[in-house]
């Protein structure tokens, strides 16, 4: 993929990411009284390690589904804008997909539809479909820092455009095809849907494969520097899943500062490197 065709990637993700923040504002305008009604009615607490750990030390906030939704947005805004400064005219294949996740943080305005229905009627295809697109954007995500993580391990940077596609098909396929209980969602906002479990185990598997894929880049490249960024893309990973599973006060600020700490780690150690070449 040329620079151009990446560097016009990065400018429609900050048109998305700053859409996503302006609905999130404006939806949590709208919908701010009813935050509390929508909690109420929450089936379950939401998952996540540090979330099980915490739970029975607070009971869910209302409103910390929307500070997580506006940190996402805005975290995906600022972070896709660096990038694209930073990065503009850097030859990286793996800066490709980390931007990538950046932009997949925007799509956590989709949690945004249980409390705007609650003040404005809405048929339920709409509540489903935000779902499955807020699935999307999550797996999309993760499978572009595994992708990352595959390039820095040398595969053939000639192909990003095909892997791109077999990454946006294998999200579309999860989040087309698992089963959704539109009536029942936990404390951050998050629908039910089957396999949870088993997708957890699939996101550590993800997780696993692409720490092995730096350490092993780092053996190949003979570079102590992509050591220091899977440890940035494993501080990436715990902020998110911190961020987006929160529902007390406890949470979110550590998730945020893990998921701003480490993208910057990330996009610092890397920039350094490719300097270099």
């Amino acid at each position: 993929m040329t620079l151009s065709a990446r560097n016009n990637f990065y400018k429609g993700g900050i048109i998305f990411a700053a859409l996503s923040l302006g609905l999130v504002a404006v939806g949590g305008y709208f919908a701010f009284p009813v935050f509390p009604d929508v909690t109420a009615q929450a089936a379950l607490r939401s998952g996540g390690l540090i979330q099980k750990l915490i739970e029975s030390l607070a009971e869910p906030s209302s409103y910390v589904p929307l500070l997580t939704m506006l940190g996402a947005a805005a975290y995906s805004l600022i972070s896709i804008i660096l990038i694209y400064y930073f990065f503009e005219k850097t030859n990286s294949p793996e800066i490709l997909f980390i931007g990538f996740f950046a932009i997949s943080l925007a799509f956590e305005f989709t949690r945004m539809i249980l409390p705007v229905k609650e003040v404005f009627p809405l048929h339920p295809v709409f509540t489903v479909t935000s779902f499955r697109v807020l699935l999307f954007g999550r797996y999309f995500g993760l499978f572009s820092l595994f992708a990352a993580s595959v390039y820095a391990a040398g595969l053939d940077a000639q192909k990003q455009q095909t892997f791109l596609f077999f990454l946006i098909l294998a999200a579309l396929v999860i989040a087309i095809n698992v089963p959704i209980d539109s009536l029942v969602w936990d404390s951050t906002f998050m629908m039910w849907s089957s396999y949870r479990s088993m997708f957890s185990v699939v996101e550590i598997a993800i997780l696993a494969v692409t720490m092995v894929s730096f350490l092993i880049s780092a053996y190949t490249r003979s570079s102590r520097s992509y050591v220091l960024i899977g440890l940035g893309i494993f501080l990436v990973f715990a902020g998110r899943n911190i961020l987006i599973n929160s529902d007390t006060w406890i949470t979110p600020f550590l998730g945020l500062i893990l998921l701003v700490g480490g993208t910057w780690f990330t996009c610092s150690r890397l920039h350094a490197e490719y300097l270099w070449l």
